[in-house]
């Protein structure tokens, strides 16, 4: 198995193909069945960190970088998105691989921390924490804006890149959609 990093304005048309279909066959299991084909289900990510075997792509993960307002202080962050492995490879630690290569990678950058919308226990195995801090954000379903909504989201989950201590009792604005 190789990981290799793509940023997104050099994603070939067969990888994206691929994408597409690796993130079908991993979330239709579980019942999701938005991604229609895209590499994407809200919108296109800035890195793409896979996991090729004989040509194949057969795990994923999706990065963006944007900066969040925690209170009144912009925060730069890594969004995770679409963590997915191929349904006939699971259990085989690809996406542990893939979770690790992103940590190390965001230690190098400008963000103080990585976020993710999830619950899979994998995330907590590599130290991220459920925080339930007051959202800001805008729904972006089905490739359509729909409206800014504020609320609490139990799948919020942080990991620290450095020193920086996330602010539990903060307002977070996400100022842009759900990653």
């Amino acid at each position: 198995m190789q990981i290799e990093t793509i940023d997104e304005l050099s994603l070939s048309a067969d990888d994206d193909q691929q994408i597409g279909q690796l993130l079908n066959a991993a979330f239709a299991r579980m019942g999701d069945d938005g991604y229609n084909g895209r590499s994407f289900y809200k919108q296109r990510h800035h890195l793409r960190i896979i996991a090729r075997e004989d040509g194949q792509i057969i795990g994923h993960i999706a990065l963006l970088f944007r900066e969040i307002r925690m209170g009144t202080r912009l925060t730069p962050i890594i969004g995770l998105a679409e963590v997915a492995t191929h349904p006939d490879q699971e259990r085989q630690g690809i996406a542990s691989a893939l979770l690790k290569e992103t940590i190390n990678r965001s230690r190098k950058g400008l963000a103080d921390f990585i976020v993710l919308f999830g619950d899979h226990p994998i995330y907590a195995k590599h130290g991220f924490k459920t925080h339930a801090n007051s959202l800001r954000y805008v729904v972006l379903d089905d490739c359509i804006t729909h409206k800014i909504i504020e609320r609490v989201d139990d799948a919020l989950m942080v990991l620290p890149l450095r020193d920086t201590v996330w602010d539990v009792d903060s307002e977070v604005d996400l100022l842009g959609h759900i990653f």
